[in-house]
């Protein structure tokens, strides 16, 4: 089974690692290769998906900056590709293309198997780019009474917001000086911004806001345990790693590359395993 990721600046990725090891799990030979317009040309994202179609790819994963453009390629979005508006999975099917948001399956995924049937309750989520929104979009799906957006650029925020109210999901914005007061009113508190990465060290909000009563999720996994997350350890928070959606994305993408519901079902019981190392 030929897979492949189309994006920019991609070399370090974890994706081939995390098929190959898929693959391996369950029994299935792959092979798994980067396209990477930084280091060899890409004329059009349209271009290199029909040259992958050509020479005979199950399917691709697709990242920065090519998201949204993806959905407009598809002859099948699935729902949360539709509703986020964007995609990072393609498969190419019967002279179809079918194209899902797994970053939006991953966090519902990865949040049941942490936090099992918990509701998500009124939700702080900051951060509205690109994981942001799939994790709004999935908040909504799960349930939750309210997403109250944050962000620095306001207007992303107002637009997400209508956009989640346009799908029939609760949802209002704050600014950065409502934090501390918004804080004590929510039961989860969600960072989808690049602080408290190895290279934006950190945490999103003041620590000493994190109680015992909230559940977390960090969308950073690098390092797998944050000052967010450590805080939220420390303070007797439930916390949702950013490793679990890294982890379930990429069995939700692998899970529609295999063709036979066999190896389906046997890719989505490795998940734990993956999740545990």
């Amino acid at each position: 089974m030929k897979l492949g990721l189309i994006g920019k600046a991609i070399m370090n990725s974890s994706s081939p690692d995390l098929h190959r090891r898929l693959a391996e799990l369950i029994g299935i030979p792959v092979t798994y290769d980067l396209f990477d317009a930084n280091e060899q040309p890409i004329e059009s994202l349209e271009s290199q998906v029909r040259k992958v179609i050509e020479q005979g790819y199950r399917g691709v994963n697709v990242t920065f900056p090519w998201k949204e453009m993806v959905v407009k390629l598809a002859s099948r979005p699935s729902e949360g590709a539709r509703m986020v508006g964007a995609a990072n999975t393609l498969v190419f099917e019967n002279g179809e293309i079918l194209a899902e948001n797994t970053d939006f399956t991953g966090f519902i995924s990865g949040f049941r198997a942490t936090l099992g049937d918990r509701e998500p309750g009124w939700v702080l989520l900051l951060g509205t780019g690109g994981v942001g929104k799939a994790v709004a979009f999935g908040l909504g799906k799960l349930g939750a009474q309210e997403v109250i957006l944050m962000d620095l650029d306001e207007a992303k925020s107002r637009q997400l917001a209508g956009e989640l109210a346009t799908q029939g999901f609760r949802a209002s914005y704050i600014t950065r000086e409502q934090i501390a007061e918004t804080v004590p009113l929510c039961d989860g508190l969600v960072n989808c911004t690049p602080i408290g990465h190895e290279k934006s060290p950190g945490c999103p909000l003041p620590k000493e806001l994190i109680e015992s009563q909230h559940w977390i999720f960090d969308a950073v996994y690098v390092p797998a345990v944050t000052e967010f997350i450590s805080a939220a350890k420390a303070a007797g928070a439930s916390v949702v790693s950013g490793v679990s959606l890294f982890v379930f994305q990429g069995v939700d993408a692998f899970k529609l590359f295999c063709e036979d519901e066999d190896k389906r079902v046997a890719a989505d019981t490795q998940a734990e395993t993956l999740f545990a190392h």
